[in-house]
């Protein structure tokens, strides 16, 4: 079987960069678990780490970090469906919202349960996900700020994950200007502007000015995989893979550099097309691992002499001609993974979840 590892050294080196450049900006931040798919082997580690709050975008894996760990302050980072609203109120402390009836029912629920949940109130800053627009944010404020049960404690916003869309120190500034905004109107504190994910860290490690009024940040990628999303490199001084793949060779033989015969759509639906290359011999090996838990395009081999061909639901192809390592039948060969090959690994059961 396949395994995925967690450097559990890389780990704690990435927490302690970033623990170290939050407390200097006088921000507090929550790590995001969602990429662990619930996995308690690897949310102990997370959680040994000995963070302050913890995000997650699934009910489930909150559950799992509170039976880890019931005392760690937990946020729900996605406008909730109704249909887990019980649930919600009782495995998440804080959570994230949008829609007045949501929150309505966030409110019924919590007195039944006879607490307080805390609401962060998401702004649409242009990505165009989730997010209440800036024109209507008053209004929408006034509806929810007297409810029982449930406290409005901040604002937030999402951006980069639909559309790609960039913060910037004018959408920051933005968001701070509908915090006062509130604050005036209402005669209310907001405590919490929380700016941003992973893609705003390079404007607060920047040398830019911050807006001092952002004071909280959800952050996953960067501590998984040191990511800049600015500049699509890794931040200096922190591990770019936490993770890695590592599988079995299953098959290794010389076969034309060309597929031959008559074509049709294969099992993903793509008709290849043949190129107008010299038909050559190549070495290939065949890696136990497949499109069911892993899209190739994810998968970045450690041996850069090698190169991903293909895969079909089950197997992974690779070209090896070039290599100076050899790899015989029952070898293994490690990958380095992008954010969402480790996703898919995670929630797949076929792979083995290992901590080194």
């Amino acid at each position: 079987m396949a395994k995925l590892y967690l450097y559990r050294d890389r780990l704690r080196h990435n927490y302690d960069y970033l623990k170290q450049e939050f407390k200097q900006a006088n921000i507090e931040w929550g790590i995001v678990t969602k990429l662990l798919c619930g996995n308690k082997t690897f949310l102990k580690e997370v959680l040994n780490l000995g963070p302050s709050q913890v995000c997650d975008s699934r009910i489930s894996n909150l559950k799992a970090i509170k039976e880890i760990n019931p005392d760690v302050e937990t946020i729900y980072i996605k406008p909730p469906a109704p249909s887990v609203i019980k649930s919600l109120v009782r495995y998440a402390n804080i959570s994230l919202n949008t829609q007045l009836t949501t929150i309505k029912a966030i409110s019924r629920e919590a007195l039944k349960q006879r607490k307080k949940h805390k609401v962060i109130l998401m702004v649409e800053m242009g990505d165009l996900r989730e997010g209440i627009l800036g024109k209507d944010l008053e209004k929408f404020y006034s509806q929810v700020f007297k409810l029982k049960g449930v406290e409005v404690i901040g604002l937030g916003t999402n951006l980069n994950c639909l559309h790609g869309v960039m913060p910037s120190e004018d959408k920051l500034i933005e968001l701070c200007h509908y915090k006062k905004m509130i604050e005036d109107k209402f005669d209310r504190k907001l405590p919490i502007v929380s700016g941003g994910t992973t893609v705003t860290l390079p404007l607060l490690l920047g040398s830019g000015i911050f807006p001092k009024d952002i004071n909280h940040f959800r952050i996953g990628e960067a501590l998984f995989f040191g990511a800049d999303l600015f500049k699509d490199k890794t931040i200096k001084g922190m591990y770019p893979f936490t993770l890695e793949l590592e599988a079995q060779v299953i098959e290794v033989s010389e076969k034309p550099s060309e597929p031959f015969g008559e074509f049709g759509a294969n099992p993903m639906g793509v008709k290849y097309t043949k190129s107008k290359n010299k038909v050559t011999t190549v070495q290939r090996a065949i890696i136990d691992v497949g499109v069911l838990d892993v899209a190739p395009q994810f998968l970045m081999p450690k041996n850069q002499r090698i190169k991903v061909m293909g895969a079909s639901s089950d197997m992974l192809v690779v070209d090896i001609t070039h290599s100076r390592h050899k790899y015989p039948v029952g070898s293994t060969m490690k990958f380095e993974l992008k954010y969402m090959g480790a996703l898919s690994l995670l929630n797949s059961r076929y792979i083995d979840k290992v901590v080194l």
